[in-house]
């Protein structure tokens, strides 16, 4: 569902400058140097209003978080909290994630989060979820070799298939929670998995590794 339009938000998204990753395209292999450090690169794809984005990078000051969201409705309430919140290691981008390969090497990016992704209809629209082939596809290319991604969701049936959509892949599927807040798995909450909690909706989640670790078989 499309918010509504923000009032003035081409002024409000313009003072948001400083928390933006600006002429993302031609930062495409020295990200790092965005942030004047070494330390890990994690995605945040579709971060809403950044509930998640900014306590992860409170939370984690020695991981560079890029938060990536298309709609403008929540991206400058997002960049708002994060112009208040002064965080050197959270930047935003309003892109498309279908053509993230475009702004990132390979190996650049160590994990990936897919948080409450829109589920579209599995027979009209599946090629638009982002754990459909394709986005696993951009996704390989841009993580490193023990790159991940973690996904959450409420909707059963794409949960379910999501994890079809992985293995038939090629990547190994770990840490799957079918009720994840009665799990002892560390958790930080979205504004829509708030919400959906507390009207009951069960929340599940997995990680997806695009390697292999034999030692993880025996």
């Amino acid at each position: 569902m499309r918010m509504r339009k923000k009032k003035n938000l081409e002024a409000r998204l313009a003072r948001c400058m400083p928390v933006f990753a600006a002429e993302p395209a031609a930062r495409r292999g020295a990200w790092r140097a965005l942030f004047g450090n070494d330390n890990p690169l994690h995605l945040e794809i579709g971060c809403g209003k950044g509930r998640f984005a900014l306590e992860m990078a409170r939370l984690h000051p020695e991981i560079n978080f890029l938060a990536i969201e298309r709609e403008e409705g929540a991206l400058v309430m997002a960049t708002e909290k994060a112009m208040e919140a002064q965080l050197p290691n959270l930047r935003f981008l309003s892109f498309d994630a279908a053509a993230l390969g475009e702004l990132f090497e390979a190996g650049e990016v160590d994990l990936i989060y897919l948080n409450f992704s829109d589920p579209w209809p599995p027979n009209r629209q599946r090629k638009r979820r982002l754990t459909w082939r394709a986005y696993l596809s951009v996704y390989d290319r841009i993580l490193s070799e023990d790159g991940a991604v973690f996904f959450k969701t409420d909707n059963q049936r794409l949960f379910e298939w999501s994890l079809g959509e992985i293995c038939q892949y090629g990547w190994l599927l770990q840490n799957i929670s079918l009720d994840l807040h009665k799990s002892d798995f560390d958790n930080v909450m979205t504004e829509y998995e708030e919400k959906f909690s507390s009207q009951g909706s069960r929340i599940y989640r997995l990680e997806a590794r695009r390697r292999i670790d034999r030692n993880l078989l025996k």
